[in-house]
């Protein structure tokens, strides 16, 4: 009887007792434990950024942004910064007016002058026992993260459009980023599809987004990119003219594939040479990866570029090379490459 109990919950399975369990055996209830674990973490840490927000703000005075949070400020508003906190100018013009302390250009690796004009798309950090106050002198957008107080017409929620797009997701700033200045379009009206391949003719024509819409010249270049009617045209075209692209060797772009990580960092190598950005490469970060044999040798220098400017931080501790990439991974990667190298 008791061998029968036995096989019985060894083959239904139960976490409760995992020793005679089956998913023990092959190795499911350690996902399931890991899961539930995750889990139980995050909302540890979600209820404790809540409580540090209603602390510094019932008895501070300052706010706590635990993820980059939009703010909308009108000319001469103030946004007062303490130590931890960054700020990134989205668009318009703002100063920096220095209280106490230091302020570190992340996107740099300067420090800051009172005074100075922020510039757009960096990160702008307070270091220890750090005041600061940046000033709209026009109608200005910008993310602010850590303890902050905004000052004037005050902070305007994030305009967040998709459904499928959670404040809690590790992708949110990236997406909101991208959204907001025009790089991205959703998949419909209320929705972004972080899940959805990035493919081939997406992706370029983001960076074409980026790079400002510049003048596209007349030939694709690409077997399968001749019809000028193509959403992708003029950025294939564009990025073919500047060598940003090479397509493959029978000729064509294949712009409806899913690009891979390191098609990604290739593209994005070739951009960054192109619009004169850094190309430092550091090789003992690149080395640390347990999969750069799986690097094809036309990316490996990308992707060297790529991990030493942290623009991709690699995926489940490795680089994952041939893998697609998510519009949220891509969303992610263009705004990281918009606050170090651009």
């Amino acid at each position: 009887m008791l061998f029968g109990m036995v096989t019985a919950s060894a083959s239904t399975g139960s976490i409760i007792n995992p020793l005679i369990t089956l998913s023990y055996l092959n190795g499911a209830f350690k996902d399931a434990l890991a899961s539930d674990s995750a889990k139980m973490l995050g909302d540890a840490a979600d209820n404790a950024m809540s409580r540090l927000d209603e602390i510094y703000r019932d008895y501070i005075g300052y706010r706590f942004a635990p993820r980059y949070m939009r703010v909308s400020l009108d000319p001469d508003d103030t946004v007062a910064l303490s130590s931890g906190g960054s700020f990134i100018l989205l668009s318009g013009a703002a100063d920096l007016t220095l209280i106490s302390g230091a302020v570190v250009n992340v996107s740099t690796g300067s420090e800051v002058q009172s005074g100075s004009p922020l510039t757009l798309y960096q990160r702008y950090f307070c270091t220890e026992n750090t005041t600061a106050i940046i000033k709209a002198s026009d109608a200005t957008t910008g993310q602010v993260d850590g303890y902050y107080f905004v000052e004037g017409a005050g902070e305007t929620a994030a305009q967040n459009p998709f459904s499928d797009v959670s404040e809690s997701a590790w992708y949110y700033a990236a997406v909101d980023f991208v959204y907001k200045n025009g790089l991205f379009a959703g998949t419909s009206t209320d929705t972004f599809s972080p899940g959805l391949p990035m493919t081939r003719g997406m992706f370029v024509t983001v960076l074409y987004r980026l790079a400002g819409i510049p003048e596209a010249g007349q030939d694709g270049g690409f077997a399968d990119v001749a019809d000028p009617s193509l959403y992708y045209y003029n950025a294939v075209t564009w990025a073919n003219a500047n060598n940003i692209v090479t397509g493959y060797t029978d000729g064509t772009f294949q712009p409806d594939k899913a690009v891979t990580r390191e098609e990604m960092a290739a593209i994005m190598y070739r951009y960054a040479a192109y619009k004169g950005g850094d190309m430092t490469t550091d090789s003992e970060v690149y080395d640390t990866y347990p999969d750069t044999d799986k690097v094809s040798s036309y990316a490996a220098d990308a992707l060297r570029w790529a991990v030493s400017q942290e623009i991709i931080r690699g995926s489940n501790g490795g680089l994952l090379p041939k893998n697609t990439a998510t519009r949220a991974e891509v969303a992610q990667i263009i705004y990281n490459y918009c606050q170090t190298v651009s």
